[in-house]
């Protein structure tokens, strides 16, 4: 144990003469409150430490004692289900009415441990020695540290055990015994071992169609959303944690507003998961760091997220985290760093921001775990950038670390236009290898109704701009079609509410479906332009304002619907092309 005596006092940042010998990133205990902190320079007998709790009150010479050991969370069963600060301390709970200051983790709770293992068996570093089972009946692993393995010397018998209880013995190589609980620690800046990276095959599915069929994000890759006040970042990372098909949800609120946290934190509980029926809060970890929280946990909690993923990660889950906003936490950092009297970079940021987003967004992965499963951790950061500035550091540097960017745009938010996803700006690497799981999910033309849209979409941007000065009736037919065929797919596709109880998540299947009657509209469109039919009666057929509303008006229950609207979608072309012959006809 080493001590030391505080010597001056800024904000979250103190300096302390130190009595004894410090580690870089040791946690330490502060004050008559045993305030959490972490020494992050060391120079001689000096330190230098950031305090992730409020330190009004501290005064110089109050005793700064460390342990050793790094900023570290406790991870166990009891982290599903549950609210935590950005330290990882409880926000739910009957214990939790406030955060009391030195109070640095949950109260263990009890759980039903069933083993998998008995004595004198071999336990591999990140292996499975148990099953835990929650009172909603969700079972999890209990996995061993990654950084202990050895013989099995005694295991509990199945029954019911506190989190923390001693439940499992091992005989390390040295000899030495260790026990082991269901819950262990692990530091927060240190990424949990694996045992191979595995390429990516399949998409995280989010129930979105601009997201899923234009700019898909690949299980175990990373996404960016970035956008201006009033785009819809918040109500779309929400949409995406509602809908998404991952095992298990982190939700981050980093430094967003009070009042919008409070909003997720009252209906995460009130909600149902579609694909079980059973409370969606039951697969969901919601960590909430608010922009009225100490500065300096909001720069932790960010690891603190990815680290909670990461051990769902290692029990064989497809983990997604969403982390809203990466833009609060490089403010935060750049406040810290501010006085700690670095020297800023671009924007006043740090000069290693840009290392530190990589830290964050390279623990994405899809991987083979210690253990031998398979377990994913997709990453999707939202991004504030000032004024909409996609050039500002944060966005700039984000964007050399994702695959995916899913640009939010002011002007289509005005309109109403949700998900406000601009389709000219945004951009997924993921979809080139996505190809074939599409092909054996119902849509083997998939890229290349991708490409159409998107080409049809650029087209449209070119030709409203010469509309604009010369009128759209002086268009030739064909750029009129473009324009028409462009609006249907943004309102009969792109446009999906996240309020509409039927349109709010989107099946594979039920996306396929709609994409392949898109484009079967502009084929018959094109066709009959083609022969000479003007586009305005195109527009006038009955059956486009069903097609419009398809997404609204067919549930996924209901999927007959489309083929229904397929069928009258031949019809109607089907008389156009013999009015249009018979018009011809009688004209010569």
């Amino acid at each position: 144990m080493s001590r030391a005596s505080i010597r001056s006092i800024g904000g979250p940042v103190l300096h302390a003469t130190a009595s004894g010998p410090f580690r870089l990133r040791e946690a330490v205990e502060i004050g008559p409150k045993a305030l959490l902190g972490e020494v992050v320079r060391l120079n001689g007998d000096e330190i230098v430490v950031q305090v992730y709790e409020d330190t009004t009150g501290l005064r110089p010479g109050a005793e700064v004692v460390g342990h050793g050991l790094p900023l570290a969370i406790r991870l166990g069963p009891g982290l599903l289900g549950n609210i935590f600060d950005g330290l990882l301390r409880p926000l739910s709970g009957a214990d939790s009415t406030f955060v009391a200051a030195g109070m640095h983790r949950a109260v263990p709770s009890t759980f039903t441990f069933e083993p998998r293992v008995a004595a004198q068996d071999r336990l591999a570093p990140g292996a499975v020695y148990g099953i835990v089972t929650a009172g909603s009946g969700r079972a999890q692993r209990c996995i061993s540290p990654p950084d202990v393995g050895g013989e099995v010397v005694a295991v509990a018998s199945a029954g019911d055990y506190r989190e923390d209880a001693t439940i499992c013995t091992l005989r390390l190589p040295d000899g030495r015994t260790h026990p082991l609980a269901m819950s262990h620690d692990w530091p927060v800046r240190t990424p949990r071992p694996v045992r191979r990276r595995l390429p990516s095959s399949a998409p995280l599915v989010t129930g979105q169609r601009i997201v899923d069929c234009l700019f898909p994000v690949a299980k175990g890759g990373r996404a960016a959303v970035p956008g201006g006040f009033g785009t819809g970042k918040t109500v779309l990372l929400e949409a995406l944690a509602k809908g998404c098909n991952a095992d298990v949800i982190v939700y981050l609120g980093c430094g967003e507003r009070g009042n919008e946290m409070a909003g997720v934190l009252e209906e995460f509980p009130q909600l149902t998961d579609a694909k079980t029926g059973r409370p969606l809060m039951e697969r969901t970890v919601i960590i909430a760091n608010t922009s009225n929280m100490p500065v300096a946990a909001r720069e932790a909690s960010i690891y603190c997220a990815i680290t909670v993923a990461e051990y769902f990660r290692d029990q064989g889950q497809d983990v997604a985290l969403m982390a809203d906003s990466t833009s609060r936490w490089a403010e935060a950092l750049r406040e810290v760093s501010g006085r700690f009297g670095e020297f800023p970079g671009e924007g006043g940021y740090p000069a290693y921001l840009s290392s530190r987003l990589a830290d964050f967004y390279e623990r994405a992965a899809s991987v083979e775990t210690l253990g031998g499963d398979h377990g994913s951790v997709t990453v999707i950061g939202a991004i504030s950038p000032p004024s909409g500035d996609l050039s500002e550091p944060v966005t700039s540097h984000t964007k050399r670390y994702v695959k995916a960017f899913w640009t939010l745009d002011a002007k289509r938010a005005q309109a109403r236009f949700y998900p406000a996803v601009h389709p000219l700006q945004s951009y997924s690497e993921d979809a080139r290898d996505l190809g074939p799981w599409w092909a054996a999910n119902g849509n083997g033309d998939w890229l290349k109704l991708r490409r159409r849209f998107l080409t049809l979409l650029d087209d449209q941007a070119h030709l409203e701009r010469m509309a604009r000065i010369i009128g759209k009736d002086a268009l030739p037919l064909r750029q009129q079609l473009t324009l028409l065929c462009a609006d249907v797919v943004n309102d009969a596709f792109l446009r999906q509410s996240a309020f509409s109880p039927v349109d709010r998540v989107c099946s594979p299947r039920r996306q396929a479906l709609m994409m392949r009657l898109v484009g079967r509209f502009v084929d018959l469109a094109e066709a009959a332009v083609a022969a000479g039919v003007h586009p305005d009666r195109v527009g006038d057929l009955p059956s486009l304002r069903p097609l419009q509303r398809m997404g609204e008006d067919i549930p996924d229950a209901e999927l007959g619907g489309f083929a229904t609207l397929d069928a009258n979608l031949d019809r109607d072309f089907a008389e156009l092309m013999r009015s249009h012959e018979a018009g011809d006809a009688t004209h010569r």
